[in-house]
């Protein structure tokens, strides 16, 4: 039986169910992160955050690194 686990986001924590026993029906799935963007949240997260949260921290790290390829074109 698939495994759902009633969780509260740690960023802000909204609550929200888990279903890590069946991945494909978890809110997350929704989410397309690139190994980079995985990398950036589990740095920050140990555990689940909500799919609003993921989607912000996609955006955030997608500015972060365009500022970063701005801050590198203006320093040649």
């Amino acid at each position: 039986m698939p495994h759902h686990e009633a969780k509260s986001c740690p960023r802000c924590q909204a609550d929200f169910e888990c279903k890590v026993g069946s991945i494909l029906e978890c809110q997350c799935s929704n989410v397309f992160l690139s190994v980079s963007e995985r990398d950036y949240v589990g740095a920050r997260y140990d555990d689940c955050l909500c799919v609003n949260c993921l989607e912000e921290m996609q955006t955030e790290f997608s500015i972060l690194k365009h500022d970063k390829k701005i801050q590198q074109f203006l320093q040649h």
